[in-house]
């Protein structure tokens, strides 16, 4: 079902996957305020509906998102500070609400991606590229700073890569990506939408309680000291084998047949 609210992306929910297009080919989907509250208004229908177990974002055309809008960007020049803290604001809530979403993510990078786009996806779980992607954080070329975005890119590559590219805007390919972790597959054009399926079909098969738990142990885990995650991970996985999911999955094994949440 597709859904009719939105001008500047798609959202359609199928076999219990959303997929969010963004939808300005004719400006390589180059993001503007209005796209920015659309996406954040598809990811909260996202956690809300309880049909929608995996999200794939990606881009029509043949951009995945070519960074901020040229138009907003004339707009934004004559913003004053306050302006410009409330749009700021947005994008980073944008990208907080990608990256905590209780839900796989899975971005289907099908071109180009330059500066905010990267940030997109470096908020999502997995990421698949076609090998004639290309990519960029040319921020500083313009006086400004991949900021926003900054913490998602940091967790991807780490900070010795994002040193490298974040001052140097460097454009770079989609083998790069990989090597440096900023991608997890990268494969031939016409192998996209396979490899996306096989990824949906994996993520499928894994109980939906013990996928937000395994999203919300990547989230808090790198922030506590040993001491702290010994007792948070105990009662995780204590909780989990004497839930619902986790007696059906157990037994499931055990009894050598698929789980309950597996399509027959």
């Amino acid at each position: 079902m597709v859904d009719p609210r939105f001008a500047t992306i798609l959202a359609a929910t199928e076999d219990q996957v959303l997929r969010i297009t963004m939808n300005r080919p004719r400006v390589h989907n180059a993001f503007n305020a209005e796209m920015i509250r659309e996406l954040t208004a598809a990811f909260d229908a996202a956690q809300k509906n309880p049909e929608v177990r995996v999200v794939v974002l990606t881009g029509a055309g043949e951009s995945f998102c070519a960074g901020a809008d040229l138009t907003w960007m004339r707009e934004i020049i004559r913003y004053s500070y306050e302006q410009n803290l409330r749009e700021s604001r947005e994008l980073a809530e944008l990208l907080h609400t990608i990256y905590t979403l209780p839900k796989p993510t899975i971005a289907r990078i099908n071109g180009a991606v330059i500066g905010g786009g990267t940030g997109l996806f470096s908020a999502c779980d997995i990421v698949i590229a076609s090998e004639t992607a290309r990519f960029g954080l040319s921020e500083v070329k313009i006086g400004l700073v991949p900021a926003a975005i900054g913490p998602y890119v940091i967790r991807r590559i780490g900070e010795g890569a994002a040193r490298e590219l974040f001052l140097t805007g460097e454009r770079f390919d989609a083998q790069r990506a990989l090597a440096i972790g900023l991608v997890n597959n990268v494969v031939a054009p016409e192998a996209l939408d396979n490899r996306v399926a096989d990824v949906v079909h994996l993520l499928l098969s894994s109980g939906p309680e013990a996928l937000a738990k395994c999203k919300e142990l990547l989230y808090k885990v790198p922030s506590m000291s040993l001491e702290e995650a010994k007792g948070y991970t105990a009662e995780m996985i204590a909780s989990l084998r004497v839930s619902p999911e986790g007696q059906e999955g157990m037994a499931a094994f055990l009894e050598k047949r698929k789980p309950k949440w597996v399509k027959k």
